[in-house]
């Protein structure tokens, strides 16, 4: 099969050939359809995250359908689409995993990083981390909820009941969140890179009550805010945005330094905290709740070959919505 992988000499990634890989008895076999491009990957790729395995195949919003099952596999059938997300193994014996925090277990696994993932024609998973998707989106209009869409439901339920709510970064997760905030009836305001008139009024169309630039403060006081774009100066400005009692949630899984800021635009009990990963649970509830919005995914498509060009448009914010990979 054709392949994307990130080989020993870094970036970028090359086309290489491997065989078709063979499911252990846990493990389902798909064939892929369509995979999305997260952030994450770009961080994969660019060496942000620590001990990435080369080579490695990246690509964690994999949709495909099933191939061939493992021999101990049950509950699903070959020829069932599927989605691979993120989280792609937990250990079942840590503290985390026995309190229902799976996504903080001691000895993960992650589609795409510490596993291969989907930028390829073939992948192998842990059936117990497949799900089925809802028949309401396409292959590629299904891969951004994979994780953009996974993701973005575990910041907005850390953001609590906020009824004016900030974003900061509006791309794939962003895109998709403020659909689900603004049919709850809360007012999303939504911040983006300064001077990006096109990210705005995108951000206008997905339900944003307001957009502007992310160094100018927002019309009034926010309940909470999102960050998603991986830029740590944003987070004491998302303080000072903030109401006393508010929280700001950090979505990333990576981020540069925050620089140091007034302990006063913290005081007043507002809150900072980071979202790690995702749990199964996330994704059943997400995958439920998005056709009944519903939540409807911006996707640019690109060849497999053209991966490298999908990353770098995504790293110099050049993609409204999400990018898609197609094999």
């Amino acid at each position: 099969m054709k392949t994307m992988a990130l080989i020993a000499t870094g970036r970028p990634l090359e086309m290489v050939e491997r065989d078709i890989p063979v499911p252990r008895s846990d493990q389902v076999l798909v064939k892929v359809a369509a995979c999305g491009v997260c952030r994450t990957d770009l961080h994969v790729v660019d060496g942000d995250l620590p001990a990435v395995p080369l080579p490695i195949v990246p690509g964690h919003e994999v949709v495909g359908r099933i191939a061939a099952l493992g021999a101990a596999v049950t509950g699903f059938n070959v020829g069932q689409r599927v989605g691979i997300p993120w989280l792609g193994h937990t250990c079942g014996r840590c503290w985390y995993c026995g309190h229902g925090l799976e996504n903080l277990c001691d000895e993960p696994g992650f589609t795409g990083y510490t596993l291969d993932g989907g930028y390829a024609e073939y992948a192998v998973a842990e059936a117990r981390y497949c799900f089925a998707l809802p028949e309401d989106y396409g292959d590629a209009e299904a891969a951004p909820l994979l994780c953009a869409g996974l993701i973005g439901h575990r910041c907005l339920k850390a953001a609590g009941e906020a009824e004016n709510l900030g974003i900061y970064g509006f791309g794939a997760a962003a895109h998709i969140i403020a659909q689900v905030a603004a049919s709850q009836g809360r007012k999303v305001y939504a911040f983006t890179r300064p001077g990006d008139a096109p990210a705005q009024d995108f951000a206008r169309r997905m339900g944003a009550s307001w957009a502007g630039d992310s160094d100018k403060p927002p019309p009034q006081l926010l309940d909470a805010a999102i960050i998603f774009a991986p830029v740590g100066a944003l987070v004491p400005a998302a303080l000072k945005a903030v109401r006393k009692g508010g929280t700001v949630v950090c979505g990333g899984i990576h981020m540069s330094d925050i620089p140091a800021f007034a302990y006063e635009i913290l005081w007043g009990e507002r809150v900072v905290r980071s979202i790690a990963n995702l749990t199964r649970e996330d994704a059943r509830e997400f995958l439920a709740l998005a056709p009944k919005v519903p939540v409807r995914t911006e996707v640019e498509l690109f060849p497999l070959a053209l991966a490298n060009e999908a990353l770098a448009r995504l790293r110099e914010g050049r993609l409204t919505g999400a990018a898609v990979l197609v094999p």
